[in-house]
């Protein structure tokens, strides 16, 4: 098996006559309110050199994650799947037994939960959840964190909490990019890289910012904090596609990491994502 070149540790697809995607509201995402496909990605990514990418949850409903174990099964193009399960089920634990066991399983290597969206800002903080992360944990998964700047205290609590777990960061836990406001985000993100068992994705930044004019400039504070704080041995680029499209093409999203992590590009763009998920692929387990 030819080894990837780039590794995508983040994107979507989505079907609207299957399922409706109800956080896309608003005249803001009104241009992503159609299908996006893994046949609509896949050209691009060629051309970036991407050869391996990680697919992501977008929605808590328990059909969409057979349905994308069974995409990376019959695409060469996806590695590795984030799903989603009801993390407060009582039967968590054979839940996760049960999707690794599907068609597809095998490329199941972490889950994923809108955080983001819960009115309690210490929602992973309550004992139902806290069970459901040591499933995650004992089932040789990783949680990924989709949170809000305001729910980063958590996080650092609850990587503390489990440090059996590896936690994955995502976008960079949203700081407010488009303000231009650093703190108290950035203190919330060392406290969290502090954690061995923690990870960041360099993903989202773009959309996070002013839409119609980021640049490289806007976005290298909060890019060199993450690369600061967890080293590049400890992030990892995803493209956030086809939200990233809000704001700019899949290749300016590329090479616009490309040239916020400078000299650090086999670190961020394939060692780390291979360790942290491909390695995982067929239940194999490597602690971060």
């Amino acid at each position: 098996m030819r080894e990837p070149a780039v590794i995508d540790a983040h994107h979507h697809v989505w079907d609207l006559s299957v399922r409706d995607q109800d956080w896309i509201t608003g005249p803001e995402l009104a241009p992503i309110r159609r299908d996006f496909a893994l046949d609509d990605l896949a050209p691009d990514a060629r051309a970036a050199g991407v050869t391996a990418t990680v697919l992501v949850q977008t929605v808590p409903v328990a059909e969409e994650t057979p349905e994308l174990l069974d995409l990376a099964e019959r695409a060469d193009l996806v590695a590795a799947v984030v799903g989603w399960t009801d993390l407060t089920r009582p039967d968590v634990t054979e839940e996760l037994a049960r999707l690794r066991g599907l068609p597809g399983g095998r490329h199941l290597v972490g889950i994923r939960h809108p955080v983001q969206g819960e009115s309690d800002p210490g929602w992973l903080l309550r004992p139902d959840v806290r069970r459901g992360l040591a499933a995650v944990a004992d089932a040789g998964l990783v949680y990924d964190l989709l949170v809000q700047a305001h729910q980063m205290s958590a996080c650092v609590k609850a990587a503390a909490d489990h440090p059996e777990l590896t936690f994955v960061l995502d976008h960079l836990g949203k700081p407010e990019i488009a303000a231009g406001r650093l703190d108290p985000w950035r203190d919330e993100v060392r406290a969290l890289a502090a954690l061995p068992n923690t990870v960041c994705k360099l993903s989202g930044m773009v959309t996070e910012a002013d839409p119609a004019h980021w640049s490289v400039d806007t976005l290298r504070p909060y890019a060199d904090t993450v690369l600061d704080a967890f080293g590049p041995e400890r992030v990892m680029f995803g493209s956030d596609w086809p939200v990233c499209t809000l704001a700019a093409t899949y290749a300016q999203v590329v090479d616009t990491a490309r040239e916020l992590v400078g000299g650090h590009d086999s670190d961020v763009f394939t060692e780390t994502a291979r360790r942290v998920y491909l390695s995982r692929v067929g239940g194999r387990n490597s602690r971060t």
